[in-house]
């Protein structure tokens, strides 16, 4: 029976009153508000904001609002009662009205601001003052804080209406992005890859807002029409949503001194970080600067991790700047993502990211963001040579652990004892002679086959007989590599541990959105089924429709093979 008693830990939260009593607003409690804002969160047009670590703001609601979904899974691990979803109470807030909240609920949420940087040079000219004071949560804001079975989660609408960082958009989401964000947060998590989570998801059955798309069936790089979307809020949920491009943000402050408060603000939201992200790995009881110097090697650890995590499944974030990467090292802001299908290295989803952001390329734009956050480091190390210099060689020493946990992730996926580069290297040269599908190839490979035959069902091009022949001598290499007649049932089992059979593929996913806009959430539901269970075996139904080739006809379709970062 479901009660909502919060301190114990084994009942489940029923009602709204039951989840305001988890309230605790460590942010706004412990960090500055912007000096300059309207503390009852009216802040609904762009301007610049000067300091402060946070502007209040009161979420837009969705009108005529409609459940379509929420996560079963983080549900359970919040303690949280299915049903509570489906209450009035908890859908009003949700979809953005915070007028009737229980105390002791903040009637607005927050925005925060941060900078950009990009592959780590700084950018201003996109914002519209030239400053970069207009950077920051544009439609995101925060709206609660509280601590789940002893967990402090913090939960964000996206979409939720317009903030000073609005840089003149509307502050909305589309229905399209927001059912890909809700369900590609929760598959990550289910990969076993540090990710935002997902809370729910609702759409305005009324209003809608135009954004560039694609004419069916185009394929075009860039939008070629202006369509209309319904508007949706989904809520995503974190242990913090502290990004690189905020500590940039107070960094460039103090570096500059541009207000008196501006070196003391950084020292804040450091701590802010380590208390919300890494208070179980580093000791409070340690002076600011070897925090600093602990947290620099955290993170470090985490980050690499993250990324080499990343390119196991195939993940490609599209648009990894220094504002899209948490400083707690994990994966957040699914807007310009893929998943590589057909194997290349230079994969790109996203039509404006660039080479750069490409499948291949993320251990060093993470180099770059990590390079960022430890600039925002500096100006607290300035009386501190010697832990300057610690913090420069952990830096410079990036790259070499990044390369460790790649291998050791090649290891994992191969079934090797250890790293063998000339392996790997002719495995990743034959498949992207053959057009490999990157998931499914290593799926069937866990399987240990003899033959070359049970992989080329992988391949979008029909190998040549040469092709087939250095196939055969690469498997045979590996087969020796893993010891396979030995121990072929043990390796076996192991890789489909790492190699995902189920996961993302763009064109499974559009129709789910697509009928979403009819009011048909059905198929969401069933994607969320799906790729909950990436590594377990599923019905034969299920491996018939989620487990195969792309079809040729969305090869390089617009808005399936590749998409404009509208949403």
């Amino acid at each position: 029976m479901a009660h909502d008693n919060s301190s114990d830990l084994n009942t489940k939260v029923t009602t709204m009153k039951g989840f305001a009593k988890l309230a605790d607003y460590s942010l706004v409690d412990s960090l500055n508000a912007d000096p300059e804002s309207d503390p009852d969160g009216n802040e609904h047009h762009p301007r610049q904001v000067f300091s402060g670590h946070y502007v209040p703001v009161s979420p837009t609601p969705l009108p005529d609002f409609e459940y379509v979904a929420h996560s079963n899974t983080l549900f359970e691990e919040l303690g949280l009662d299915d049903a509570l979803a489906l209450t009035e109470t908890f859908q009003e807030v949700f979809s953005g009205d915070l007028s009737n909240v229980t105390a002791p609920m903040l009637r607005s949420g927050w925005a925060t601001g941060y900078a950009l940087s990009i592959y780590g040079t700084e950018y201003t000219q996109q914002c519209p003052f030239r400053t970069g004071n207009g950077y920051g949560d544009g439609r995101a804001m925060s709206i609660f804080e509280g601590v789940f079975k002893g967990k402090r989660w913090e939960m964000q609408l996206k979409g939720g209406g317009r903030t000073p960082y609005c840089r003149g958009g509307d502050g909305r989401a589309v229905l399209r992005s927001s059912v890909r964000e809700f369900l590609a947060q929760e598959a990550m998590h289910a990969l076993g890859i540090p990710t935002s989570r997902s809370l729910s998801l609702f759409v305005s059955k009324t209003e809608q807002v135009h954004r560039p798309w694609y004419h069916e069936g185009s394929q075009s790089t860039d939008p070629e029409i202006m369509v209309s979307n319904p508007v949706a809020i989904s809520t995503r949920v974190a242990p913090s949503f502290i990004r690189v491009g905020q500590l940039e943000l107070f960094a460039r402050r103090a570096r500059i001194n541009e207000h008196p408060n501006a070196l003391k603000e950084l020292e804040m939201i450091v701590h802010h970080l380590i208390d919300r992200e890494y208070k179980g790995e580093i000791d409070l009881a340690l002076s600011f600067s070897k925090q600093l110097i602990k947290l620099a090697e955290v993170f470090r650890e985490r980050l690499s991790s993250l990324v080499a995590n990343w390119i196991r499944v195939g993940y490609c974030q599209g648009n990894f700047n220094g504002d899209n990467c948490p400083a707690g090292g994990y994966t957040l802001d699914y807007g310009p993502f893929g998943f590589c299908e057909i194997f290349d290295p230079a994969f790109q989803p996203w039509t404006g990211g660039g080479r750069h952001f490409s499948f291949f390329n993320q251990p060093l734009a993470a180099q770059q963001n990590f390079s960022m956050f430890c600039k925002s480091l500096e100006p607290l190390l300035q009386q501190e040579p010697d832990a300057h210099k610690a913090l420069l060689q952990i830096r410079d020493e990036f790259i070499q652990v990044m390369q460790q946990k790649i291998e050791a992730m090649w290891v994992s996926k191969l079934g090797l004892e250890r790293y063998d580069s000339e392996l790997v290297t002719q495995l990743l040269s034959l498949m992207f002679s053959a057009r490999a599908d990157f998931n499914m190839f290593f799926r069937e490979l866990s399987h240990i086959p003899k033959d070359i035959s049970a992989l080329t069902s992988t391949f979008y091009t029909e190998p040549t007989e040469e092709q087939l022949i250095q196939w055969q001598q690469w498997l045979e290499q590996w087969r020796v590599a893993i010891h396979a007649d030995e121990k072929q049932a043990s390796i076996s089992q192991a890789m489909k541990q790492v190699n995902p059979k189920y996961t993302w593929r763009e064109w499974l996913v559009v129709p789910a959105y697509q009928q979403a806009e009819q009011g048909n959430y059905d198929l969401i539901r069933e994607l969320q089924e799906v790729l909950n269970n990436p590594y377990q075996e599923q019905s034969k139904e299920i491996e018939d429709k989620y487990y195969r080739l792309r079809p040729e006809e969305f090869y390089r379709m617009g808005g399936v093979s590749h998409y404009s970062c509208s949403s």
